[in-house]
């Protein structure tokens, strides 16, 4: 038998299958609901806030009678709150695949898919392939077991196996389980401060120039328009004589609401640098950029301050330029007609939107 855990939350809808080999969902009998019967082939799905608190287990067997054996074991404890039940690899991975499972405990011989093809559908799937996997065997195979932890299992149990052995290396696992996530949690923050303004929230400098380029890419392998937009709020640095700095950082701010609340999803706003913000709008042409960006003027225009910003109205220049002139060639091109451009916005007297020339 196997056990790996999922680390990723893929649990969204319910599931239904007509092979009778998915056996019925249990419920450990801590909780207030336990005992639930679940027809057969039927998999529940736990809620987002279940999905946080409590742990799950899937059970893969061909023998009715083993997996009931694993799961009485395990009820005992209160290491799990969610049992899945399966008589082969294939309905197993079809499980693992679309439930929060912690745990899995698989036969090694079974019919159709046996263990070590269900190893591999594991190292087949992204989500999969970090989980950890304890093996549980009836034979005394030395070669067999190298076999399963090499194709990616963390250990092995050998049939008939002592309950509380097999208890000490379930909590094992999970404790590995625990600190996997823990460390993946922490190199998302990390991540995520690395490529983020702490300011605004939107993405850094860094972060819009590596985007950037992609798009540039992406756009020319597919000939398809890309626009930027450039952004700075005018006589920004008369806001912060007159109202200090921390009520600038609130009109930064208030400004990086206000783009990621108009962009697509697919856009990418991000802070420049000081008073300056860039927008990415990819399959865009220059008309289609140069309404995204007047309507962001507008709206800038229209925002309202409260307290010692109560009289403050702001304005913004904005410059578009696109991939769709000739002249523009690199990254460095489009960066370069999207600033001048918001230059000519300046000079022109501020408050506007400026297109490249060669439109």
């Amino acid at each position: 038998m196997f056990a790996f855990f999922n680390i990723h939350s893929m649990c969204q809808i319910a599931m239904y299958f007509s092979n009778d080999s998915v056996k019925p969902y249990h419920q450990s009998p801590t909780p207030a609901t336990s005992n639930d019967t679940i027809e057969p082939g039927r998999w529940l799905c736990p809620s987002p806030e279940e999905k946080n608190m409590k742990t799950s287990i899937l059970v893969i067997d061909d023998s009715r009678v083993a997996r009931q054996q694993v799961i009485d074991i395990l009820q005992q404890n209160t290491l799990f709150q969610y049992f899945y039940e399966a008589g082969d690899g294939i309905e197993g991975f079809k499980i693992a695949i679309n439930q929060p499972v912690d745990l899995i405990i698989c036969d090694v011989e079974m019919p159709g898919m046996d263990g070590f093809k269900f190893l591999r559908m594991l190292e087949s799937r992204e989500e999969l392939q970090d989980v950890p996997v304890i093996m549980v065997t009836g034979r005394e195979d030395t070669e067999a077991k190298v076999r399963g932890l090499e194709q990616g299992a963390s250990d092995y149990v050998t049939k008939p196996f002592d309950p509380a052995e097999l208890l000490a290396r379930v909590k094992v696992q999970l404790k590995i389980k625990s600190l996997q996530d823990k460390l993946k949690r922490s190199n998302q923050m990390l991540l995520e401060l690395s490529i983020t303004d702490p300011l605004t929230g939107l993405h850094n400098r860094r972060a819009m120039m590596e985007s950037l380029q992609k798009e540039v890419h992406r756009t020319a392998r597919k000939k398809t328009p890309l626009s930027l937009v450039m952004l700075d709020i005018d006589h920004f640095k008369k806001i912060n004589d007159t109202y200090g700095h921390q009520n600038g950082d609130a009109v930064l701010k208030a400004i990086g609401a206000e783009l990621t609340a108009q962009l697509r999803q697919y856009d990418i706003a991000a802070r420049f640098g000081g008073e300056e913000f860039v927008l990415i709008l990819p399959e865009t042409d220059i008309k289609e950029a140069t309404q995204v960006a007047e309507r962001l003027r507008q709206n800038i225009a229209s925002l309202r301050f409260e307290a010692e910003l109560a009289n403050l109205e702001i304005t913004v220049s904005l410059g578009v330029a696109s991939t769709q002139n000739k002249i523009v060639k690199s990254t460095d091109d489009l960066i370069r007609e999207a600033d001048y451009a918001l230059y000519n916005a300046k000079r022109g007297g501020r408050n506007r939107v400026e297109v490249m020339t060669g439109f």
